[in-house]
């Protein structure tokens, strides 16, 4: 029964799987297997007995043969000779003076192809290099423009975690990594902090990503109040280490919650609910921080103004005199409109022949009118005024 064999052409490609065929095959050993680009030499990274998920195992091509002496020696033969490219190109680079950085050469292993990979901010006209690449080495040249990433994957380094970078080690395929990932992830969008040597969002954010989304799902909105058996609580945050939410209660209190805890909580009423008892986060509730400014002044002048009213009602009705207002009623009424502030309007002397006791300005009621009985109920219209008329200027002749 032939085998399933996980094959890489340098350290830093992806992993093309190959069926073994009649050979046996260990893992480490040397094998040559014909590509699109034509005869390959690889190293077995991995042997499976069955194919991976969503592949047949008829799809997989059967190696070419297993390597010799030979094709060893070939291979040295070659990285020899890839050093000694980049030299060369670098050099031509330096002489036509073209912004772009040399990564990496790449020599097929019957050499029928040799493969350039740079960085450059933008378009490079190359044209002059690659006629001083062919005529130095007599065949195919290709060169590749590549991303930063790709470069810190071909170079390898050192990350902010103390390991080597991940896409050096076992990443293959890069995936996009968005600000939002690192957002929903609660750090700190400091460049230097989440950012990898090559100057991008670092790669590992995505590792993650299915996770937080997963308990984003299940949690509240931050920000937003909820009624809960605590009464109206706030969502402070969440913490997805601990699976728990922070709530701020309209008490006063801050409490933290378990997910299992705030489904128990969530719209029920005060006290319902509530298996254990919870205590604040912190050791004394938060309290909220006085107001600044007019409200609790202007309520306290009110209330000394309304005390001082009182005393002076108190102070009249023990002298047996009550004072009247300019409408007939009296001040707790004037009170009540202007909140005891005294009237600056003198009062209208009352005119000779009204009845004591009428208002001034109201007509006197005749016997047989229908509305004299509400006459006094209802306000009394002023007069209209009339308007006085210019005297009109003499038209000039």
């Amino acid at each position: 029964m032939s085998q399933i064999l996980g094959i890489k052409f340098n350290d830093y490609s992806q992993v093309y799987y190959f069926s073994s065929g009649p050979f046996v095959v260990r893992e480490g050993q040397r094998v040559i297997v014909k590509t699109d680009q034509g005869m390959g030499l690889g190293k077995v990274v991995m042997v499976r007995q069955a194919p991976p998920e969503g592949e047949a195992s008829e799809e997989h091509k059967a190696i070419y043969r297993l390597a010799n002496d030979e094709d060893l020696a070939s291979l040295a033969e070659n990285d020899d000779l890839s050093r000694e490219a980049y030299d060369y190109c670098r050099q031509c680079i330096d002489t036509h003076g073209l912004e772009m950085k040399l990564v990496d050469v790449e020599v097929f292993f019957d050499r029928s192809k040799m493969i350039f990979y740079f960085t450059a901010p933008g378009r490079i006209d190359f044209r002059e290099l690659i006629k001083d690449l062919v005529r130095q080495y007599r065949t195919r040249i290709e060169l590749r423009q590549i991303g930063v990433r790709h470069e810190t994957q071909m170079l390898g380094a050192i990350g902010n975690c103390g390991q080597v970078c991940c896409c050096r080690r076992f990443m293959r395929k890069f995936v996009p990594v968005t600000i939002k990932m690192a957002k929903e992830q609660n750090l700190f969008l400091n460049p230097t902090k989440i950012s990898g040597i090559c100057g991008r969002l670092l790669c590992c954010l995505s590792f993650e990503q299915e996770a937080y989304e997963e308990f984003h799902k299940q949690c509240p909105k931050v920000g937003r109040k909820y009624p809960t058996a605590l009464g109206q609580a706030k969502v402070l945050r969440s913490n997805f280490f601990n699976k728990t939410l922070s709530l701020y209660t309209e008490f006063g209190e801050e409490h933290e919650v378990s997910l299992d805890e705030w489904n128990d909580i969530v719209n029920k009423p005060v006290g319902e609910g509530i298996d254990r008892p919870l205590g604040p986060v912190q050791g004394r509730p938060r309290r909220k921080p006085p107001r600044r400014g007019g409200p609790p002044a202007q309520k306290g002048a009110a209330a000394t103004g309304r005390k001082a009213e009182e005393e002076k009602v108190t102070s009249s009705e023990k002298n047996g005199t009550r004072s009247e207002s300019r409408d007939g009623g009296d001040d707790a009424s004037a009170k009540g409109a202007g909140e005891g502030r005294p009237s600056r309007r003198k009062k209208s002397p009352a005119k000779k022949g009204s009845r004591s006791g009428s208002k001034p300005g109201q007509r006197k009621p005749k016997s047989g009118d229908a509305a004299s009985a509400n006459a006094g109920d209802e306000k009394p219209k002023r007069p209209r005024r009339r308007r006085r008329r210019r005297p009109s200027k003499p038209k000039q002749k």
